[in-house]
C-alpha cells in the first residue's frame, strides 16, 4: 500500500529514505537516477530565484514583475534576513512564472515559489550546501503524492488550498527534514502547514497567475518555515495528518465554482480586479 502521512509519522530513520524506496519500487528507476533528476530540478529552482531577484521586467499581464527585486534590494527594518530571504526567493520564482520563464512546478506553476523559497532560503541562511537539499526534495515530492492521491492538486478542483496548501505542506516537511526532524515531525509539519490554509480560495485577477498568487507564495513560504519550526519544537497537529488532507478535499468540494480559479469571485470580482483584468487582456 502507498505511504500516507500517518504511516510516515510512525517510521524511523529519515522520512525521505522511505519515500525514495517507495519511488524506486513504483517506478523501477534506480535511486541514483531519481536523485540526478532532482539535482537538475534544484538547479532550475536556483536559476529561477537568481533571475527573479535580478529582474524588474513586467509579467505577461503587467500586474507584477518587480516585487521580488524590490524586496531583495530594500532595507530590512526588521533585521530578519531569513524572513526577507524566504519571501524574496519565493516571489522571485513566481514572477519568473508570470514572465513565462523556466520554473519547476512544485507542485503547480502557480505555487512554484513556496518550496524553493522556504527550502533554499533556509539552506542559504544557514550555509547548507545544495547537495544536502536533494533528500528533502525527495520528501517534498512524496508529500505531494500523498496529497494527490486524495485530491487533485489544482486550484480548479480545490481552490488555492489545494495548490498553495500542498506546496506549503511539501515545504514544511522538507525544511523539517533538512534540519534533522524525525518522520513524525515531518508529517506533522506538513499537517500544520496544510490545516492553516484550509478554505483558501483561488481568485486570480483576470485569470492570470499573478495577483494575488505571487505575494501568496511569499507569505506561505514563511508559513511553511513556521510550521517546520513548530514541528521541530515538538508541536503536533491535534487532527491526524491524513485527516487534515481529507478535510481539505471535503472543503474543496464545497467551494463554489467562482472561487476555484475561474477569476469570477474574490479579489478578481472587485471593481479594481475587474478593471485590471480588462486592462491586462488588452496587453496580451
Amino acid at each position: 500500500m502507498p505511504l500516507t502521512l500517518n504511516q510516515l509519522a510512525e517510521l524511523s530513520g529519515r522520512a525521505s529514505e522511505h519515500v525514495l524506496a517507495e519511488e524506486v519500487e513504483e517506478t523501477g528507476m534506480p535511486a541514483g537516477e531519481i536523485l540526478a533528476r532532482l539535482r537538475e530540478r534544484l538547479a532550475v529552482m536556483r536559476d529561477s530565484v537568481r533571475r527573479g531577484l535580478a529582474s524588474d521586467a513586467p509579467s505577461v499581464a503587467g500586474l507584477v514583475g518587480k516585487n521580488a527585486k524590490t524586496l531583495w534590494e530594500a532595507p530590512d527594518p526588521l533585521q530578519d534576513p531569513l524572513l526577507k530571504r524566504v519571501q524574496a526567493y519565493a516571489m522571485a520564482v513566481n514572477e519568473e512564472n508570470a514572465r513565462m520563464g523556466r520554473i519547476v512546478a512544485a507542485p503547480t506553476a502557480g505555487s512554484a515559489g513556496t518550496l524553493p523559497g522556504a527550502l533554499l532560503g533556509v539552506a542559504d541562511h544557514l550555509g547548507i550546501p545544495d547537495e544536502e537539499l536533494l533528500m528533502p526534495l525527495v520528501l517534498a515530492g512524496g508529500v505531494a503524492k500523498m496529497i494527490g492521491r486524495v485530491i487533485h492538486i489544482a486550484g480548479a478542483s480545490g481552490g488555492c488550498q489545494a495548490e498553495i496548501g500542498s506546496s506549503a505542506a511539501m515545504a514544511a516537511a522538507a525544511v523539517t527534514e533538512l534540519l534533522g526532524g524525525t518522520p513524525e515531525a515531518c508529517a506533522h509539519a506538513a499537517a500544520l502547514a496544510l490545516q492553516n490554509t484550509l478554505g483558501l480560495v483561488c481568485d486570480p485577477v483576470g485569470g492570470f497567475v499573478e495577483v494575488p498568487c505571487v505575494m501568496r507564495n511569499g507569505f506561505y513560504a514563511v508559513h511553511a518555515v513556521s510550521a517546520a519550526s513548530m514541528a521541530l519544537a515538538g508541536i503536533r497537529s491535534v487532527i491526524p495528518p491524513d485527516e487534515v488532507v481529507l478535510a481539505m478535499a471535503g472543503i474543496g468540494r464545497l467551494l463554489p465554482l467562482e472561487l476555484k480559479e475561474t477569476g469570477l469571485g474574490g479579489l478578481a470580482d472587485t471593481p479594481t480586479g475587474r478593471r485590471l483584468a480588462e486592462e491586462a487582456l488588452k496587453k496580451t
